[in-house]
């Protein structure tokens, strides 16, 4: 299920890295007392009463500035807008309205979403009066907050729930495979999954997805069936924003967090991005199957080596998705492209595969006696007993004696023999330690 997307936007300056932050939990967001620090959408997952919504910070709105990065930040918050569901927006209680407040405020009426304003900076009583001049703004009434002293900032969590849809149940069953075709702009993924449909397609329609703007593609080749999840917004406005190369990885969220298996599109005249290391790791992190998919293979000058050269480049680019099979296709050609709901299929197995309690310590055991762990502080990490407790990444409990004994580089030996066991080829695979007194 797709988690709602919350976006803090407002001009620069006025303390949304600080409030991210604060509702994050964590230290995320660049805090700097100078405007422009915050150049990029960063994303974070927050929990609030039994739900969980991502929220995205942005740099700030200047609408009247010529300033080239100033003008870059204010396109990638208004692909925020249109990509969240619920927006807050934060002004600055101590300096009141300013022009610019007043442009984004009849920017934001325009998106007919769900707003939230909240003034920040009042984190002393002199400072209260100051919230009633943002009546003004006509976006209902103003939420006093201090970002800085964390005042206020479970009433706005609350204000947030309200304003958030209801959640929604699954429309397909266990046996549907849900694929997310990601990656950035002009890789060829909306070629993709035509060549994929045009060639084999036996049931195909659009359905509305989520109240997100998510598009649904299923369709059955066989007895398997199948729905591309089209990245949120595509068919909509997409082509406002496609010279902007950084709106991909906020409108891959919702389809990555709705897949089962992920396409990692990555064009093959180009190699790997910066913004597909991103797209690469919110895959990774939601624990998804991943194919890394090759495109444009037709175009790529080659010899007998240009195949294990990009294998290379992309494994050491993308080293912590080593477990993602590759497949070099052309859309324009169809060369391969047969091949990839074979690849689909195979890794949705690994994805979904359980192994018997009895077979996974006979390998850890093995694993075990062939390289033991080291001894760290006069005290030898232990693994007493091991079992499978989830898929869709496989996650497996360890109870040991002592969990922080457990040494990175030893965690990803056990991957390694498990792996090697079992293959769990295109998926993840995560450990969860446990002390067993």
């Amino acid at each position: 299920m797709a988690k709602p997307i919350v976006a803090i936007v407002g001009r620069p300056n006025v303390g949304k890295s600080t409030l991210f932050n604060k509702l994050a939990g964590k230290r995320i967001s660049i805090v700097e007392d100078h405007p422009g620090v915050t150049r990029d959408r960063i994303y974070t997952e927050v929990q609030w009463q039994d739900r969980t919504f991502t929220l995205i910070d942005t740099g700030g709105i200047e609408p009247y500035s010529e300033d080239l990065m100033l003008k870059q930040m204010k396109q990638q918050a208004e692909i925020a807008i249109e990509t969240a569901e619920v927006i807050v927006f934060l002004v600055d209680g101590q300096e009141g309205i300013t022009p610019s407040d007043q442009e984004v405020a009849n920017q934001l009426r325009r998106t007919r979403k769900k707003i939230i304003l909240a003034v920040n900076k009042i984190d002393a009583p002199k400072y209260k009066d100051n919230i009633y001049e943002f009546y003004n703004l006509g976006l209902g009434e103003p939420m006093g907050v201090s970002s800085g002293q964390a005042l206020g900032l479970g009433d706005l969590l609350d204000e947030i729930m309200k304003n958030l849809s209801p959640e929604e149940e699954e429309v397909y069953d266990e046996y549907t495979i849900k694929v997310a075709v990601v990656g950035k702009p002009n890789v060829g993924k909306s070629s993709l999954v035509n060549k994929i449909l045009g060639e084999q397609r036996t049931i195909v329609s659009d359905i509305p997805g989520t109240t997100r703007d998510a598009i649904d593609t299923p369709f059955t080749i066989g007895e398997g069936k199948y729905v591309f999840i089209d990245t949120a917004g595509m068919r909509k406005r997409g082509k406002v924003f496609e010279s902007i190369e950084r709106y991909s990885v906020i409108r891959s969220l919702t389809a990555i967090e709705r897949a089962d298996v992920c396409l990692m599109i990555i064009d093959g005249k180009e190699g790997v991005s910066e913004q597909d290391s991103k797209i690469a790791g919110y895959i990774h992190e939601q624990g998804k199957a991943a194919i890394i998919i090759v495109n444009k293979w037709d175009i790529v000058e080659k010899d007998d080596k240009t195949i294990d050269r990009y294998k290379t480049d992309i494994r050491n680019e993308l080293s912590f998705m080593d477990y993602a099979p590759m497949l070099f296709v052309s859309a324009l050609t169809g060369q391969r492209i047969n091949k990839v709901l074979e690849l689909v299929n195979h890794v949705s197995d690994q994805h979904s595969m359980r192994i018997s309690t009895g077979m996974l310590n006979d390998v850890i055991n093995e694993a075990v006696l062939t390289n033991q762990p080291a001894v760290s502080g006069g005290r030898r990490f232990k693994i007493l007993y091991a079992t499978q407790v989830s898929i869709k990444p496989p996650t497996f409990a360890l109870f040991v004696n002592e969990p922080s004994l457990m040494h990175f580089s030893y965690q990803r030996y056990l991957e390694n023999q498990i792996r090697k066991a079992f293959s769990f080829e295109g998926t993840p695979v995560r450990f969860l330690l446990r002390k067993r007194e």
